[in-house]
């Protein structure tokens, strides 16, 4: 575990000596400027909370800084990454019929939600329909006005889905 980490950036310390963050400026400890964007997860997507801290997937109940959590990750992955990172096609992943930005595909699947981030602009073809149905309405759902290149789309995604989280 990360000894020292920085609550409003999530940067590691440089070393055990370290008072100030070599990013951002704050002292290590200090919770983060109320103006500061809070850092993500880049695995889970998750954001820390105001006090720059997350809940720790290895130990209920207690808040750790974003490094740690970082490495609780290895013990409790999200989904197949692996085998998800197989079925890439660099910044693209392709599935079956369709191909979409791989981010926003990992995203759907780690989180269950469409979501192209703040500054992240939305590609609008059959995959992220087919996603933004999915969890709308679910997988078994009948659609009025449903297209044959939605549903089929949606059968692909979901069958991602259930390879992605398969237990590893």
């Amino acid at each position: 575990m990360i000894a020292t980490a920085c609550l409003q950036c999530g940067t590691p310390s440089a070393s055990a000596t370290a008072v100030f963050c070599r990013r951002c400026g704050l002292p290590y400890g200090q919770p983060p400027r109320a103006t500061a964007e809070l850092p993500s997860c880049p695995v889970c997507y998750k954001t820390v909370d105001d006090d720059g801290l997350i809940e720790s997937l290895s130990h209920a109940g207690r808040r750790v800084h974003l490094q740690d959590h970082l490495h609780d990750h290895e013990q409790h992955p999200v989904g197949d990454d692996e085998w998800l990172e197989s079925i890439r096609m660099g910044d693209r992943i392709q599935i079956e019929g369709w191909n979409a930005r791989f981010d926003l595909v990992r995203r759907y699947l780690v989180t269950g939600l469409v979501s192209g981030g703040r500054a992240r602009a939305f590609e609008h073809n059959a995959l992220v329909t087919a996603m933004t149905q999915l969890g709308r309405w679910g997988p078994n759902k009948e659609i009025l006005g449903d297209q044959v290149e939605w549903k089929a789309a949606r059968t692909a995604v979901t069958r991602l889905m259930e390879r992605y989280h398969r237990a590893h």
